[in-house]
């Protein structure tokens, strides 16, 4: 790392208030485009009011990782945002004067530094992985959330306006189930289905059993 001096210090220096405060106003930002992803879908306002009012009461750190988790299971959130204009509303947040807000725009080694910071922060994705021809899924560090166990593995993209965990859809032996991403592999419904499908709405998943269908609850299926 090239050692800070007079002559390098206005470009490598990070004022640590400067990083603060820059995150801060990126999580707003962050808090207002779920918000409005949250409004145009068909979620209940209840749920939506009671998701926003709990992301007031975060740090930003807890907020930042809140928000990152609910991208992860909402993609669609993050479809078509520029976090250029994301960030670039964050500095115009924490700049006192136009003058001062150009020099930060201007300064193309900060911006792409915070710009890779922002996609750090959010952009934290879960992914299968398959080992011996079996089916696991890992989180964006690397840390087991399923095993590599299964025949099948169908993350559950669904849009609904809470942090819920939201089931995994399985196969083990032929038959289908549903297991929680919790590390531990928590089976919420039984491997006994024929096949398991997605709905969009609650309680989001039918199965089908020797020819016929079941809505599947989670909270009480077995």
């Amino acid at each position: 790392m090239e050692k800070i001096n007079e002559q390098n210090f206005d470009y490598l220096y990070s004022d640590p208030i400067e990083v603060e405060r820059i995150d801060k106003f990126v999580s707003d930002e962050m808090d207002r485009q779920v918000h409005r992803y949250i409004k145009a879908m068909k979620g209940s306002k209840d749920n939506m009011l009671r998701f926003i009012a709990s992301l007031k009461d975060m740090t930003t750190e807890d907020k930042e990782h809140s928000i990152a988790t609910y991208i992860d299971y909402n993609r669609k959130v993050i479809s078509g945002l520029d976090f250029r204009i994301v960030l670039a509303r964050a500095m115009a947040n924490y700049c006192d004067t136009f003058e001062y807000f150009q020099t930060m725009l201007a300064d193309e080694r900060k911006f792409s530094l915070y710009l890779e910071r922002i996609k750090s922060k959010y952009i934290r994705f879960h992914s299968v992985f398959e080992k011996d021809g079996k089916f696991g899924m890992v989180d964006y560090k690397g840390d087991i959330l399923i095993p590599a166990e299964y025949d099948f593995l169908r993350t559950c993209y669904v849009y609904v306006d809470s942090l819920t965990t939201m089931p995994v859809i399985a196969e083990r032996e032929g038959k289908m189930g549903l297991i929680l991403p919790d590390g531990k592999g928590t089976v919420v419904a039984d491997f006994k289905y024929d096949d398991i499908y997605l709905s969009d709405e609650y309680p989001y998943f039918e199965g089908r059993k020797n020819g016929r269908k079941k809505i599947i609850d989670v909270t009480h299926a077995q």
